[in-house]
């Protein structure tokens, strides 16, 4: 899609990009951060599910069937996910060169949407040692996200 001019660039992120951190983990989807060629608001996605349609891959719920894959793609949101975009890493998943967002990017993109299961995953990204804490509260400074990481320390990491 970024060659044939449908999107400007794409990073993996949620739970498989999360695989790439730490032991695998269920899930029912891919998720895949896009950065459209232009904002056009609630058509931002458009391009996309045209380009996949001519390609023989079908829209099922919110998203694209890809193979045995769900696959949703999110236009960028945040100054935080538009740089995890721009800093994403090349690497590979199940064989396949990809790119994916950082594990400290993923981290504080968890952070921000803070729902129990992102709560997990900034969790096992630290246990796996795949992100520092200090790497995180750089980034969550640096985006707003301060009162956010100080209040998941004291809740999860007893500081």
């Amino acid at each position: 899609m970024k060659t044939a001019g449908v999107i400007r660039d794409y990073a993996v992120f949620g739970a498989i990009a999360q695989m790439r951190y730490t032991e695998p983990m269920a899930t029912l989807d891919a998720d895949i951060l896009v950065m459209p060629i232009q904002d056009s608001g609630l058509d931002a996605l458009s391009p996309i599910y045209r380009y996949c349609e001519a390609r023989g891959y079908l829209p099922q719920g919110e998203a694209i069937r890809v193979g045995d894959w769900p696959v949703q793609f999110v236009p960028v949101f945040s100054p935080l996910t538009e740089e995890a975009v721009r800093q994403a890493e090349t690497g590979e998943i199940e064989g396949v060169p990809l790119r994916v967002v950082s594990a400290a990017h993923l981290a504080a993109i968890a952070l921000s949407v803070g729902r129990p299961k992102d709560h997990l995953r900034i969790l096992s990204m630290l246990d796996a040692g795949s992100v520092r804490a200090e790497t995180i509260e750089a980034l969550a400074a640096r985006h707003g996200l301060s009162d956010r990481w100080s209040a998941f320390r004291r809740r999860y990491l007893d500081e």
